[in-house]
């Protein structure tokens, strides 16, 4: 396999290894986003109303959010020495601006994390119940500031603003405001956030769904689900919302990624059409076999049937992104957002009717679209980054004037070792995330006798909790 790369440039080599290794990484940030949330609104169910299966299901999801967790922490510290070995031109250019950003991101998001994450794993029963609460929200800012300050560094690269350049080439910045808050990060933040809890109603869908389909009547498996498909039902069409006006920001800064999503080759003074399907052939400059809605993509970018569209003829070649690419992934992604709004319609359908815990072919689509999230982010990734190309900062650097003067040999044999080593260690992590899933969510599968009582610091055990007065002082 070595043997085979080193016939390649060592550019696209490089380019493959980030590839692959913010594929690897970005499906577990987008998880724990999400998870992190959902504990917090498991804990304070909790403490809100003495249920015992919110606790349980706290428990139950903790051990799965902090094997998630570190494999995210381990893949972003892999994917981040890349700036300095690959990409040493880039960080040497964009460091002034970026570096502070990254600095921010570590102090004040990772350290929030770093510092609760303790207690929230391991204090239930030496802390406070409150208190633990409070390391569980901590925790769960913290994964949010996480990604404001990362998808900032992203968006700056898409977008650049509030920056000057120095006599030795360096962007250095002038309007800190301006870079944190370019103008497509509003759009990338919000877009992202949403993915992240789709992408976790998703698996925690998926995941009670399974353990329906085997006892219809756990208690755990029917309360998740339930929870979980709130969650897509109310957010999928705020994605649809938020992706449009994403779409509508990258069409003003980036028309040219935008052109390449639609597969507009050509310019359309009078409309251009929606292209559903086809074969992009960037030699040739069109779209072979497609199949196409006229004048629909012009209503949705201009919202008019007839307004013009301009297409890659007016882009100098050297400029295009890799149309077919960026066509297929952007389909990928809109493509499983439709089918995530269809579950969550099918899932309300199914509640108004009161079959939600016992429709069977509900089960079996969420439990088939339990990796859905995950596909979707990634292949939202390849759009944004992909499209991008042939630039790192967009319209300044160029992607081949950002790499190291690394022969191909030296690449290739680390991108071997990028494959073998994450397919082994993150598979098995992952394997034992889908281990942990397959067991019930009953106190008696995961650790915690049936019947016996939760106790913690200052707080009655759940299961002598009055309802009417929820959560009383110990005696």
């Amino acid at each position: 396999m070595t043997d085979m790369l080193v016939n390649l440039d060592a550019l696209l080599l490089a380019r493959w290894q980030f590839g692959f290794t913010v594929a690897f990484h970005i499906v577990f940030p987008a998880f724990s986003i999400g998870l992190a949330s959902y504990l917090a609104v498991l804990e304070g169910l909790w403490l809100a109303t003495g249920r015992q299966v919110f606790i349980d299901l706290f428990r139950y999801w903790i051990k799965i959010f902090a094997i998630a967790f570190a494999m995210g922490v381990v893949s972003g510290l892999v994917m981040s020495y890349q700036f300095g070995t690959n990409w040493s031109v880039y960080a040497d250019k964009t460091g002034p601006v970026l570096g502070p950003l990254m600095a921010y991101e570590v102090l004040s998001a990772f350290f929030l994390e770093a510092g609760f994450l303790g207690v929230m794993l391991f204090g239930m029963t030496k802390v406070g119940p409150r208190l633990h609460f409070l390391a569980t929200l901590m925790v769960a800012v913290g994964t949010f500031f996480s990604a404001f300050w990362i998808l900032s560094v992203n968006s700056w690269m898409q977008t650049p603003q509030g920056y000057a350049t120095n006599a030795a080439g360096q962007f250095v910045p002038v309007d800190w405001w301006a870079i944190v808050f370019n103008p497509s990060f509003p759009y990338r933040l919000v877009h992202m956030v949403l993915a992240a809890y789709l992408t976790t109603a998703l698996v925690v869908g998926a995941v009670g769904a399974w353990h329906l389909l085997r006892d219809r009547a756990n208690e755990g498996a029917r309360t998740m689900f339930s929870m979980a498909m709130w969650m897509l039902a109310g957010v999928a069409p705020l994605q649809i919302l938020a992706g449009d006006a994403h779409g509508l920001n990258t069409l003003e800064h980036q028309p040219a990624k935008v052109m390449a999503m639609e597969g507009h080759f050509e310019s359309h003074p009078d409309g251009a059409p929606l292209i559903l399907f086809g074969l992009p052939d960037q030699d040739a400059g069109v779209v072979r076999y497609a199949v196409s809605v006229p004048k629909l993509s012009s209503l949705i970018l201009k919202h008019g049937l007839n307004e013009p569209l301009n297409g890659l003829d007016t882009v100098p070649r050297q400029n295009w992104p890799p149309v077919p690419v960026v066509f297929w992934s952007f389909r990928v992604m809109v493509g499983l957002g439709m089918l995530m709004l269809l579950l969550g319609v099918a899932s309300l359908v199914a509640r108004f009717k009161g079959k939600l815990h016992e429709w069977t072919a509900l089960h079996r689509f969420a439990l088939a679209m339990g990796p859905a999230g995950f596909v979707a982010v990634v292949a939202g990734w390849i759009t944004t980054e992909v499209g991008r190309q042939p630039f790192t900062v967009y319209g300044l650097l160029r992607t081949a004037e950002s790499a190291s003067p690394l022969s191909t040999p030296a690449v290739a044999t680390s991108l071997v070792a990028f494959v073998v080593i994450y397919f082994a260690v993150f598979g098995m992590g992952i394997f034992y995330i889908l281990h942990l899933m397959a067991k019930s969510p009953h106190r008696g599968e995961h650790g915690i006798e049936p019947g016996a009582p939760i106790r913690t610091a200052g707080i009655t055990p759940a299961s002598s909790v009055d309802p009417d007065k929820h959560m009383q002082p110990a005696a």
